[in-house]
């Protein structure tokens, strides 16, 4: 199956978008933004889409983040689409700290604020089968819980991946045959990163030395971990709809995974910024719940404070 056909059976299986849908594309000029770009075109007319090219330049490899706008922008006047530049200062990253955290947050506000200029409905970034594989063994190494496992999803709320279940070597080879230029980003190859380092050495070594197909397995773990979250999540979802008040006696009865989610959603709905709530935090308040001791008790961390008195546990800032 051709990779056109793959991102066409995508868009069907995880509802990624329907007919006369807005995208923003985000190009970065690698291999995989520029497959995502060239192969959604050519779906341009099957789905009526409406496409808008966004890329960042954060300035910090000099020549080569130029170039790399540079070939972004020859690519939007061969397409004849819209396209969006946002040029960091690179003192600006390097003052905040050039981690890949802050560098993704400065990459998606743009995105989203692309989207809103052209009332966009989707935006359409290029992870592949291989980020899907490097994000959860990177998780797995960090200590996650089955919510991280689930790791990169083909849809987030307007953030859609039509290329996650696709390899990068199929999408070098589609680049190669269709003759479309890319640029390759040499930071990648170095080892400051630590997805490049698992990249680079960790998934190499497990593919030569425990199994070739790897990859492919910790996509599968993934998505069936996924699918485990959601059912988990929904039934937490409910449970918290009828029990507005979070009561010792009723938290004690559930299951002790039921009962961490209904704890991590109750803190998230006060620091919904939080991208993940620290499994220690969490221990702490069951052995809360737990214990037997009729005084108050309290605990505090990352400007939030939770509190048991009597039968009513109590989360607030």
């Amino acid at each position: 199956m051709n990779i056109i056909k793959k991102i066409q059976e995508n868009i069907f299986r995880y509802e990624l978008f329907e007919r006369e849908t807005k995208i923003v594309i985000g190009v970065s000029g690698g291999p995989d933004s520029v497959c995502l770009l060239d192969a959604l075109y050519k779906l341009k007319e099957k789905y009526n889409l409406h496409l808008v090219i966004a890329h960042v330049n954060y300035g910090l490899r000099g020549k080569d983040s130029n170039l790399d706008e540079k070939l972004v922008k020859k690519l939007s006047e061969k397409y004849s689409l819209p396209i969006e530049v946002l040029k960091v200062k690179k003192s600006e990253i390097t003052r905040s700290g050039k981690s890949e955290d802050k560098l993704r947050t400065v990459r998606y506000d743009f995105f989203e604020k692309v989207s809103k200029k052209y009332k966009a409905n989707a935006i359409a970034v290029g992870h592949n089968l291989n980020d899907q594989a490097e994000t959860v063994l990177m998780r797995i190494l960090r200590g996650t819980g089955l919510r991280g496992l689930g790791a990169i999803k083909f849809r987030n709320n307007n953030i859609i991946r039509p290329l996650l279940n696709i390899p990068r070597k199929e999408i070098i080879a589609y680049l190669r045959s269709n003759k479309t230029p890319y640029r390759i980003d040499k930071s990648n190859l170095s080892a400051v990163f630590m997805r490049n380092k698992i990249r680079n050495k960790l998934l190499p070594e497990l593919e030569k030395d425990f199994n070739p197909n790897i990859q492919e397995l910790l996509c599968k773990f993934s998505e069936s971990a996924s699918a485990d979250y959601d059912f988990i999540s929904r039934f937490t979802k409910e449970w918290l709809s009828a029990n507005k008040k979070l009561q010792i006696s009723a938290l004690s009865k559930l299951h002790p995974s039921i009962c961490r989610e209904v704890l991590r959603q109750s803190l998230e709905k006060h620091a919904p910024h939080l991208r993940e709530i620290e499994s220690a935090h969490i221990e702490e308040i069951v052995k809360i719940i737990k214990s037997g001791k009729g005084k108050r008790q309290k605990i505090a961390f990352k400007g939030l404070k939770v509190g048991r008195i009597g039968d009513k546990l109590s989360i607030g800032k």
